[in-house]
């Protein structure tokens, strides 16, 4: 069909998606590119456009007693490429996995306990049978809704209770609108929330991030912020938006998100730097970060290397460790896309994710263990070979 594109890996993971806005031709497209396997979890990617609880019903008939769960997007990642105003689908077999799922409400507020328990609840639930220590057979996956402003207490909880297990994941976004973002579980949408997948596997797999950029002598103090909203008013005692746009070599009127893909600020923690990147600059004057700031951070500019060849470095690196690379599901920051856009090197990066099979959504923040980041790729990569216990 028009607009679908379709997979089946190795370790019988499936992808299908679609990019008609007709509900009943996504159904078709999904329906056919998944094919008839039994599976017992999907994962949908989803553009804002679509009305997620209508396709959620819609699934449910179509494959009738598979628990879906998704979050809306900054743009989705397919096998055939990068889309925007998609949605793709991520199918788990019943054989070879075991998922587990649950949802975190109200996360602002009760988001550190909830995820605390929940995280226990699922950890609890995990197979006895295997030798194998945890980390070797089970990954999570965090989906939160990219607006929540909670992402940093919510790895936090997860990644202590959830201990020896990796986490990865991603904020929903609704492409660059910053407006309204959604998750999808069991027929209904949430807002401020998140999704905790744990994922068991008798496959191998690869937990990996990467990134892009590399630390400039320029230094950046935040002098005055709004935490709660991680909104950024002054920078060495100015404007904030004057003071970077001077730092980088521009007017704050050409400030966009292309610029802030290209000009990225990190901070250093533990002796590696991390991105914190800039949302959009506010009428004020001010900034808006996708991550926790504070009074007293200290930024450095940063400059990006080659985002294609560092991003198939990595990837290249994975493949080895897993006996060559199956499938991938991948967290990809929105900023990235932009980046690669503005260099024009996007139709390279479709073509590495084609070849190394990541499948995925752009997001507004990623999750990598403990950290929350910006201008990152995290994911986790499998085999076609299963572990032995």
């Amino acid at each position: 069909m028009a607009g679908a594109s379709a997979r089946k890996a190795a370790c019988g993971l499936r992808t299908a998606a679609s990019s008609s806005s007709s509900l009943s031709e996504i159904v078709a497209d999904l329906k056919s590119g998944l094919g008839d396997d039994e599976f017992q979890h999907i994962i949908l990617f989803y553009a804002v456009e679509h009305d997620a609880e209508q396709l959620s019903v819609a699934l449910e008939f179509a494959f009738p007693g598979v628990p879906v769960t998704g979050c809306s997007t900054a743009g989705e990642i397919s096998a055939g490429g990068m889309m925007e105003g998609g949605i793709v689908a991520i199918a788990f077999p019943r054989k070879g996995f075991q998922v587990h799922s649950g949802l975190v409400e109200n996360a602002r507020e009760f988001g550190v306990e909830r995820a605390t328990e929940l995280s226990r609840r699922l950890r609890s639930q995990m197979t006895t049978s295997s030798d194998l220590p945890r980390h070797q057979r089970a990954f999570a996956m965090m989906l939160v809704d990219g607006l929540s402003n909670a992402e940093e207490s919510l790895v936090a909880a997860v990644h202590w209770q959830m201990e020896d297990v990796q986490l990865i994941g991603g904020s929903a976004g609704d492409g660059l609108s910053f407006e309204k973002t959604s998750l999808l579980y069991e027929g209904r949408t949430v807002n401020e929330a998140a999704i905790l997948i744990l994922v068991e596997t008798e496959y191998q797999f690869k937990v990996f991030k990467t990134q892009n950029f590399e630390p400039t002598p320029i230094k950046l103090v935040v002098t005055g912020a709004d935490p709660e909203n991680r909104v950024v008013t002054e920078l060495n005692a100015e404007p904030a938006a004057r003071e970077y746009a001077a730092a980088i070599g521009l007017l704050p009127d050409d400030l966009g998100p292309f610029s802030f893909a290209s000009h990225p600020l990190v901070v250093k923690v533990g002796g590696d730097y991390y991105c914190r990147s800039i949302r959009n600059m506010n009428d004020d004057g001010s900034l808006t970060f996708f991550c926790a700031i504070d009074e007293g951070v200290v930024f450095t500019v940063a400059r990006p290397r080659d985002m294609v060849k560092s991003t198939a470095s990595v990837l290249e690196d994975v493949g080895r460790e897993v006996g060559g690379t199956d499938f991938v599901i991948g967290f990809d920051c929105v900023l990235r896309r932009l980046d690669a856009e503005t260099h024009q090197v996007r139709h390279q990066f479709d073509e590495l994710y084609k070849s190394y099979g990541v499948v995925g959504f752009h997001t507004y923040g990623e999750q990598f263990n403990a950290m929350h980041l910006n201008q990152t790729l995290t994911g986790v990569a499998f085999g076609a070979g299963r572990r032995t216990s």
